[in-house]
């Protein structure tokens, strides 16, 4: 982990476009963020050519099944050693815990964190699967529910940042997706802020993905977002 809390969020499916997109931000990021579809396209090969570039990196695989299926899973990728890896807390108990045991006796020091609400959902989306809770309330539920079971953090909305802390300390790591700034498309996000904002707010990590990597100048985009930062 580094004190630079930009993650830039590696959107190509393309492995020397990728690579190069990596190599230009790197000055201005504390991280990459690689997500399923890289990693379905690309497997252990296109994460070893990222890998390379010397960053840490965030698997985001939202792993979301059986305790057992889980647990292996995890068992398979920890020789990638990964910064974080992350999984659906409403998986359940039995499966965070499964995943907490196979973390830990991988002897990894590789970041464990719980996926809460989508930022793509809001109220309304929420109550068309069933949830009463708000947002928040849901959040707030789930992240101490992943805490108990000895997670290392949640991927949360700016949103809700405040609320966690109020309830669950300082030292639980708080991952926030949605992050844009100032003037920045929305596109399909609903629960978004900007980056100063979310690290006033508490926020441990911001994943920025299109307002850095769909820009003319990934590199000036990252830079300009850094500066906003103080970094």
């Amino acid at each position: 982990m580094t004190s630079n809390p930009i993650y830039c969020a590696i959107d190509t499916l393309d492995i020397p476009k990728a690579a190069e997109l990596a190599r230009a931000v790197a000055p201005y990021v504390g991280g990459l963020k690689l997500g399923m579809e890289f990693f379905y396209r690309n497997g252990v090969f296109g994460y070893g050519a990222l890998a390379e570039i010397g960053l840490p990196i965030f698997l985001d695989l939202k792993l979301h099944d059986i305790p057992n299926t889980v647990a292996h899973g995890l068992t398979a990728l920890m020789p990638l050693r990964p910064a974080i890896v992350n999984i659906h807390i409403v998986g359940g108990r039995d499966m965070m815990q499964a995943a907490r045991a196979a973390i830990d006796a991988a002897d990894s020091q590789t970041q464990l964190i719980g996926v809460s609400v989508l930022t793509s959902l809001n109220n309304m989306d929420l109550a068309d699967i069933g949830v009463e809770r708000s947002t928040e309330e849901q959040v707030v539920a789930l992240a101490s529910l992943a805490q108990s079971c000895g997670l290392d953090g949640i991927v949360c909305s700016a949103h809700e940042i405040t609320a966690i802390r109020d309830r669950l300390g300082a030292d639980f790591k708080l991952i926030v997706p949605g992050i844009r700034p100032a003037g920045s498309a929305v596109a399909d996000q609903k629960r978004v802020m900007t980056p100063s904002q979310a690290v006033a707010a508490g926020a441990d990590i911001l994943v920025i993905g299109r307002p850095i990597t769909q820009q003319l100048d990934p590199a000036a985009a990252a830079a300009a977002i850094a500066a906003e930062l103080g970094l």
